[in-house]
């Protein structure tokens, strides 16, 4: 869903007026939804009511719940992703920015945001193993964070803050798997302090 506003033309009672709804806020509330819920506990009944959407809206925009879950997926990667580019940006050194996005993840694996937990993680079990076009949505997603990490890595090594003897691809699945464990984790109430811990040493993988 690229717009940031979908024109969604229903009848309204009385009247044939088209109304318009924010389609980014819809999304982002039935994320919240997704995230708490899951995707086959979460009802039609309790997205549209989070989305402040009729249901025939709902259906004429995203198809069905699985049209949502998809949109809201790409959403949810769309704006993590910008995120964490926000976060890079300010790191200078691949090293600096390795660590960084490791921070990201940390900070993402606490209180309320850690309990809700993280969307393509919890897609993993919850519907990527029956739904094909939902598995490649979640192993694309593997990949791109995993070839971000890689590319952290190789960063570091071209600037001399990461030695050149490591090995990349090793290392950026180690990370890949710690960062996506730390959302697991943070679903049980870990703390900031303890999530921070983990993100040092998962840095050491990098001296």
């Amino acid at each position: 869903m690229n717009t940031a506003t979908i024109k969604h033309q229903e009848k309204t009672r009385g009247r044939g007026r088209p109304r318009e709804f924010d389609a980014e806020a819809a999304l982002d509330a039935a994320l919240r939804v997704f995230s708490e819920r899951g995707y086959h506990a979460a009802s039609i009944s309790e997205l549209t009511e989070a989305m402040g959407l009729a249901a025939g809206s709902v259906y004429k925009a995203f198809g069905d719940k699985r049209g949502i879950f998809l949109a809201a997926f790409d959403r949810y990667r769309a704006v993590r992703r910008g995120m964490l580019d926000a976060e890079l940006a300010k790191a200078e050194t691949g090293r600096d920015k390795l660590h960084a996005l490791i921070a990201f993840f940390a900070a993402s694996s606490h209180g309320e945001t850690g309990r809700r937990g993280c969307l393509v993680v919890g897609s993993t079990g919850d519907l990527a193993l029956f739904d094909g076009e939902a598995a490649e949505r979640v192993a694309a997603a593997f990949m791109a964070d995993e070839a971000l990490l890689a590319d952290l890595i190789r960063l570091g090594q071209s600037d001399g803050s990461i030695s050149p003897d490591l090995d990349r691809a090793a290392t950026a699945l180690a990370l890949l798997c710690i960062t996506k464990g730390m959302r697991v984790i943070g679903k049980v109430d870990r703390s900031g302090e303890e999530m921070a811990a983990v993100a040092e040493a998962a840095m050491r993988l990098v001296t």
